[in-house]
């Protein structure tokens, strides 16, 4: 059953020299405890698309969609007070910049607190303990003493771990982790993508990674959507998507791997710079 669906996701941004189309177009659906990841080069629309899908975009951002379901609700009938409910509790996201994400002038456990007297209704106590809990959960020592912590106190990956504490506070039922590795140490990262699975199996979450690193893709996900440009380009299990790619585009990704690597020098990626770019695959 699907837990999440969107159709024909539209994002365009008022600029100088006219309206300027982030994402075109873009339909994916996420069932219930499944991993899907959203893959592509810089620029070519991720983040952008789960933003809109959280209503966190600016002013100047129009987004508009066929379809827009989560867990049975229709998210575009929904007035803004009833999708605040559901956003930040059922549906959470991991940022990808946790230092510029979290408010440098409060502390950690106010900002985990905070999310679950607004979302749970809990009192202090409650609260209190819950903060402590889900810190230790994510693997931060120390936990109440760093609960008085401030972010930039704090290094990088617990950063990053307080931001997962964050979005997973309320047992949200879809979690959208946007590069929960970017910036991080190789081992740190090892640590965050293993906490990130054991939490999604544990609590039998539907999640959306977001990453350019098909090492992380072939990793953690079940299926797997190639985005170029603002377009879907191609989505496929991830391992028909390694073993047999559509698109040209996901092949010049596979390509550029060092692993796959033929001569002295990795493969670039020409299609931004072409005229029309890529086009996607035919089979879907």
């Amino acid at each position: 059953m699907a837990l999440f669906e969107i159709e024909n996701l539209i994002v365009e941004f008022d600029t100088a020299s006219g309206p300027f189309r982030a994402v075109d177009g873009v339909s994916l659906k996420v069932d219930e405890r499944e991993v899907l990841a959203i893959v592509g080069e810089s620029g070519s629309g991720k983040s952008v698309s789960m933003l809109a899908v959280m209503g966190l975009l600016p002013w100047t951002a129009k987004v508009s969609a066929d379809k827009a379901v989560f867990d049975g609700k229709d998210l575009l009938s929904l007035d803004p007070a009833e999708r605040r409910r559901i956003i930040g509790r059922d549906v959470a996201m991991i940022f990808q910049e946790p230092m510029a994400s979290l408010n440098p002038c409060f502390t950690v456990g106010y900002q985990i607190e905070e999310t679950l007297r607004f979302h749970l209704h809990m009192g202090r106590k409650e609260r209190h303990a819950r903060a402590i809990e889900l810190l230790t959960l994510v693997g931060i020592s120390d936990p109440e003493e760093r609960l008085s912590s401030y972010p930039h106190q704090m290094s990088g990956g617990q950063c990053q771990r307080v931001m997962i504490a964050m979005a997973i506070s309320c047992n949200p039922k879809l979690l959208i982790a946007d590069e929960p590795t970017t910036a991080l140490d190789v081992t740190i990262q090892k640590q965050i993508l293993d906490l990130l699975m054991e939490l999604q199996a544990e609590n039998g979450m539907g999640m959306i990674m977001i990453t350019h690193n098909m090492g992380v893709v072939a990793e953690t996900a079940d299926r797997v959507v190639v985005q170029y440009k603002g377009r879907k380009m191609e989505e496929a299990d991830v391992l028909s998507l390694f073993e047999n790619p559509k698109s040209n585009y996901t092949r010049a990704l596979l390509a550029a791997l060092p692993d796959n690597a033929t001569g002295d020098r990795l493969p670039t990626i020409s299609g931004m710079m072409e005229e029309g770019g890529f086009t996607p695959a035919v089979a879907q």
